[in-house]
């Protein structure tokens, strides 16, 4: 875990994207603080304090959450008394998660399915215990300003793309911009709620802000090129499923087939499996928001992890 300063009392914590999970914070240390995002387990959200405490008083006195997945915001009870910020969606999206069964599949490393007991592995170093779900409480719907003694922040909604409540955290003046799972960089992208059109829209947002310093919820900081190269692969990859799915092949038949040239070296890139099947979702002409059967899709990532080894 390292913390950088990005200059003017902007502070990035940063995970190194090591596999599932590994995400990135944020903290403006003006006006009694603000982090972007809190960690997906008590103990590394407690690591990620410990980290800023080398930089601020006192503990920020607001937390503003990029989206609803855990590893961007279960560590929030950790903010005792902070006023939490989101998306209007952010809170229904929350209750979707469930830590007592994240911990029960992180417990799961003795299944008979081996999809399973790989997703349990990936699990092993987070501890789910006493998370309890604290979703924001400060909504909005398109725009949000905040101003923290004399720093101006920017919250933007940019949803459905990675899921329905994202949102930017835009620092005009510092010209610095946290993305939340907007942006993954060199690292496999993986969507819940949302649409390549919108995903690519966001990201064209991104680069349209002019940042210096983009800060993603997974993988190292970056530029502008960080948003056009993953949107580069976002088009590639629905294509290329747009093209398997016209010849009548299987999800997987079709992420067999994807040759991922320049992304191979991305981490994860068994996720390539989740990218088709949102691809044929919206082919089929299902709503973005379709339920997913989560527990095929790991089965089918392991199947891909294993063709790809043979």
């Amino acid at each position: 875990m390292e913390l950088r300063n990005l200059g003017n009392d902007v502070y990035a914590c940063l995970q190194e994207d090591t596999g599932l999970g590994r995400s990135n914070s944020g903290l403006v240390n003006r006006g009694g603080g603000l982090v972007v995002d809190t960690f997906w387990d008590l103990p590394h959200t407690r690591d990620m304090i410990e980290q800023y405490a080398r930089v601020w008083p006192e503990p920020a006195q607001r937390v503003v959450n990029t989206h609803a997945n855990g590893d961007h915001c279960w560590g929030n009870q950790l903010f005792t008394g902070a006023e939490i910020i989101g998306h209007r969606a952010c809170p229904a999206e929350m209750e979707k998660e469930n830590p007592a069964m994240m911990q029960a599949m992180r417990d799961a490393v003795e299944s008979d399915d081996p999809g399973v007991a790989a997703f349990a592995r990936g699990l092993a170093e987070w501890d789910f215990e006493g998370v309890k779900l604290t979703p924001p409480t400060t909504l909005f719907d398109d725009r949000l300003e905040i101003e923290l003694d004399g720093v101006r922040i920017e919250l933007i909604a940019v949803g459905p793309a990675h899921t329905q409540g994202d949102l930017l955290v835009h620092l005009p003046e510092q010209h610095v911009v946290f993305t939340g799972d907007v942006l993954f960089r060199l690292c496999t992208p993986i969507g819940w709620d949302g649409t390549y059109a919108k995903w690519c829209e966001a990201l064209d947002r991104i680069v349209a802000l002019d940042p210096d310093v983009v800060v993603p919820g997974h993988g190292p900081i970056c530029g502008v090129e960080g948003p056009r190269e993953m949107k580069a692969y976002l088009e590639y990859v629905l294509a290329e499923s747009r093209a398997h799915f016209e010849a009548g092949r299987s999800e997987i038949e079709a992420a067999k087939r994807i040759d991922l040239g320049p992304y191979a070296g991305w981490t994860e890139p068994q996720r390539l499996l989740f990218n088709v099947h949102r691809a044929y979702r919206e082919l089929r002409g299902e709503p973005f928001d379709a339920p997913t059967d989560l527990g095929a899709i790991i089965r089918g990532m392991n199947e891909l992890t294993r063709h790809w080894e043979h």
